[in-house]
């Protein structure tokens, strides 16, 4: 299984750092792929990343992950800063079109709702970006991760450890995902995988 990372700068740390360490764990490589030519992104809280890629469909994953951040803000950089720039919903759509699954985190459901993925699907999202999630036409679930097939969204930052968890249950197994959680000393209910998607909460 192939995982890649979109980030850009003003992405939120814990968005991708939460899903990616469980992941890690499991045995899993997550590339982190850029939007852009740039050496250097500098996330929300000021952390600087270095990435191995930009975002292109020739070296496309079979899941990606796509975080949120400073949309609920309006910040200069982040997710809503991309949204309106436009280049991002687009390559998301391409993605898509593709074949790559998809799996957000916090306001990164937001990118996948403007991008028109999420119009009458099933989807979470950060608590005061609720709203704006269902005019954008998805079916809200006040859910800390919701899986419907190809694109999995999860919850407010917190629950970014959730979705990594998630993941592993359903493309490693259960209870690697169990035996993760423990380790992270992270709670989750042991529950069972009912057609490939992990019981988990």
């Amino acid at each position: 299984m192939k995982f890649q990372a979109l980030v850009f700068d003003g992405f939120d740390e814990l968005d991708v750092i939460g899903v990616y360490e469980p992941l890690r764990m499991a045995g899993q490589d997550v590339e982190y792929v850029s939007l852009y030519e740039q050496e250097v992104i500098t996330a929300g809280h000021g952390t600087k990343l270095m990435v191995s890629a930009v975002l292109a469909l020739e070296n496309k994953p079979d899941l990606l992950i796509v975080p949120g951040g400073g949309w609920i803000a309006r910040s200069a950089t982040g997710a809503w800063a991309e949204a309106n720039k436009g280049f991002v919903l687009k390559r998301l759509q391409d993605f898509y079109r593709a074949g790559v699954q998809m799996a957000s985190v916090c306001t990164g459901s937001l990118l996948l709702a403007r991008a028109g993925l999420l119009e009458g699907r099933r989807a979470t999202t950060n608590h005061g970006a609720v709203d704006e999630l269902r005019q954008c036409g998805a079916n809200y679930m006040d859910e800390r991760v919701v899986d419907d097939g190809d694109i999995i969204t999860a919850a407010g930052v917190t629950s970014s450890l959730d979705l990594g968890l998630w993941l592993v249950a359903r493309f490693v197994s259960q209870d690697k995902a169990v035996h993760i959680s423990q380790l992270l000393e992270y709670e989750i209910r042991q529950g069972h995988v009912d057609e490939g998607k992990p019981n988990l909460r």
